[in-house]
């Protein structure tokens, strides 16, 4: 299996890479910002690489970083969603704006990827929303359950009520969740609503 390689950018396409290694072309399958990542032929590179064997071939797929690859491997988790699908979800968000698009249940950014209509975006969503929501934005836009502290059910509450009211003022669903983490941030736990929703309104017109 192989894992990493370090050599020389080659030649690249739309969706593939060549890896020179010692005098070996190794060609990746990658995603538009893994290609963009790599820069202009004979440069030196370094590639993360996710091995696939299959019946009748093994393909490698090339990533700049872990994020982008444990996205891969995430995203295949999810019944009708294979590497082609993954690597077009990954073309069209990089790892932090999807993190964004599943905490925030965007539906509409995921669908801006080639292949991916609603039900595999729905899918995708509900598969991967808790484990999106964990890796970096906490408890904000979660509403609370039994077992949370008052105060921060309240934050929490305020947090998703405030993302409804900027969507239903016009503004997009995962920016409307990005202003809200951000200011309840700096406004801290005890911000209100109606704090939440001017400072929201603030940072999404400035």
């Amino acid at each position: 299996m192989i894992a990493k390689l370090r050599g020389r950018l080659d030649s690249s396409g739309e969706d593939w890479a060549i890896i020179d290694v010692g005098g070996v072309g190794y060609l990746l399958t990658c995603s538009a910002r893994c290609l963009r990542g790599l820069g202009a032929v004979a440069t030196p590179v370094e590639i993360l690489v996710e091995t696939q064997m299959r019946d009748d071939r093994i393909q490698l797929f090339g990533f700049l970083d872990d994020a982008e690859r444990n996205w891969f491997r995430l995203l295949q988790s999810v019944q009708g969603v294979g590497a082609k699908a993954a690597l077009a979800v990954l073309s069209a968000l990089e790892p932090v704006a999807l993190v964004t698009a599943l905490a925030a249940q965007d539906r509409a950014a995921l669908t801006r990827a080639p292949g991916i209509g609603p039900k595999i975006a729905a899918r995708i969503l509900v598969e991967l929303k808790d484990k999106a929501g964990a890796i970096a934005l906490g408890t904000a836009g979660q509403r609370p359950n039994a077992g949370t502290a008052p105060a921060q059910a309240a934050a929490t509450a305020w947090s998703a009520d405030a993302v409804s009211a900027l969507v239903n003022l016009g503004y997009g669903r995962s920016e409307a969740f990005g202003a809200i983490v951000s200011v309840q941030r700096l406004l801290g736990k005890d911000a209100d609503l109606a704090a939440l929703i001017r400072a929201g309104l603030k940072q999404l017109a400035s």
